[in-house]
């Protein structure tokens, strides 16, 4: 007798504790119904604004490995992303593998509620996506300007979508990007070079009626070159047609120094309107 009243107090208690584990998940995909798929309400990282490139598509191996601190009053953001960027036909193509592989935040309790969050800080480690890029040089001309068309799909493999980190869905975006030199030297070694980019931007969201966001995609920007130093300065952004957070603006600033083909990359983003981070960076970048 007190053998079956011992059975069935476990079986009990193995009962009530599998139901409390099935509520909490419950609860947490519940909760998952409630994000916001927008700039505004997610991460630093969940929505990527592509880089201004120069408007030609590189004929050097890069590998780079970059730190990155993200900050806002409600989000502190700590990060390793890396790249690899590997040239084809002469320069005339280019693909481009990237992502943050590790991510560390920390958000205030009022931040968690407006992005209804499940937690303030990873449980767990926290990966990023993967960006997977190609580029296709157009036109390459001094007389008119260089012309690179830019494709990229994000991939839906970041974690922690209950914390509103990443989306765990599908971006992809196009960009046409021009870039023609306004004063160049005669030994090439001082330039300086304005490019813009026009394109198109679009995710995937959580909402049953408006499946995904359609965005505009734009920047214009300057950069100054002499010998092995490089600076660059760019605004840029994408516009989404839902207006629910989702006009993503940046001031960006860059300075790279290269020597015998290591490059110190030192990087700072002011984020406006649904931007709300500021990003401080340094990176490593070694050219093949």
């Amino acid at each position: 007798m007190i053998h079956f009243l011992r059975t069935g107090l476990v079986v009990t208690g193995l009962s009530c504790c599998l139901s409390l584990l099935h509520a909490q998940s419950d609860s947490w995909r519940e909760q998952t119904k409630l994000l916001i798929y927008a700039p505004r309400y997610f991460g630093a990282n969940a929505f990527p604004l592509p880089e201004l490139r120069s408007g030609k598509t590189g004929k050097r191996y890069e590998i780079e490995l970059r730190g990155e601190y993200h900050y806002y009053t409600g989000d502190r953001t700590k990060d390793v992303y890396a790249r690899l960027f590997v040239p084809f036909a002469k320069g005339r193509a280019g693909l481009e593998v990237s992502g943050v592989i590790r991510e560390d935040y920390l958000t205030t309790e009022e931040t968690k509620e407006a992005r209804h969050a499940v937690e303030n800080r990873p449980p767990i480690p926290c990966y990023g996506d993967v960006i997977v890029s190609s580029f296709y040089q157009l036109l390459q001309s001094d007389q008119w300007c260089d012309l690179m068309l830019g494709c990229s799909l994000k991939t839906a493999s970041g974690g922690r979508l209950c914390d509103a980190r990443y989306t765990d869905a599908a971006t992809y975006w196009f960009d046409l990007t021009a870039g023609r030199d306004l004063v160049r030297s005669a030994d090439h070694s001082a330039f300086l070079r304005v490019q813009g980019m026009i394109g198109f931007y679009c995710w995937m969201t959580n909402d049953l009626v408006h499946r995904q966001n359609d965005a505009t995609l734009y920047g214009l920007g300057l950069g100054a070159g002499y010998k092995n130093v490089l600076l660059t300065c760019d605004y840029a952004g994408f516009y989404g047609y839902r207006h629910v957070g989702d006009h993503a603006v940046s001031l960006r600033y860059k300075f790279n120094y290269e020597y015998k083909k290591n490059i110190l990359s030192l990087r700072f983003r002011y984020g406006m309107k649904d931007h709300l981070f500021d990003t401080y960076s340094a990176a490593y970048i070694r050219c093949f």
